[in-house]
């Protein structure tokens, strides 16, 4: 391997998440312009455990950016700081991932989205 190379793997690491503020094991986060999941608290020196890569078990609600949209399988999920839950069809956001499962107009749910 060449020495310059830090991480063989880049699928989990420590980073200053941009959003949320101070994410908890388990919330989608975004760092730049990266998705992934938090897998701890935020810790002390405000870095967060973040598994980039994977199907992560997190809440969308089905709209978009002219409201209630349905969620099928395949379509691509969009963080968007400041709606709760962050995860929807609004491509203003950050894309974090593509739905595995569908969820019916206006309904949130938890379902299973491959981060990326």
């Amino acid at each position: 391997m060449a020495t310059n190379v830090i991480y063989e793997y880049g699928r989990r690491l420590a980073v200053p998440c941009t959003f949320p503020a101070t994410p908890a094991s388990g919330d989608p986060v975004i760092f730049g312009d990266l998705p992934g999941v938090a897998i701890g608290a935020e810790d002390t020196d405000g870095k967060t455990v973040v598994q980039f890569e994977g199907v992560a078990d997190v809440s969308v609600k089905a709209i978009d950016g002219g409201g209630n949209s349905a969620v099928a399988a395949g379509d691509v999920i969009y963080y968007v700081n400041g709606d709760t839950p962050a995860l929807s069809k609004k491509s203003t956001g950050v894309r974090y991932g593509v739905a595995m499962e569908a969820i019916t107009s206006g309904s949130t749910d938890t379902i299973n989205v491959r981060i990326g």
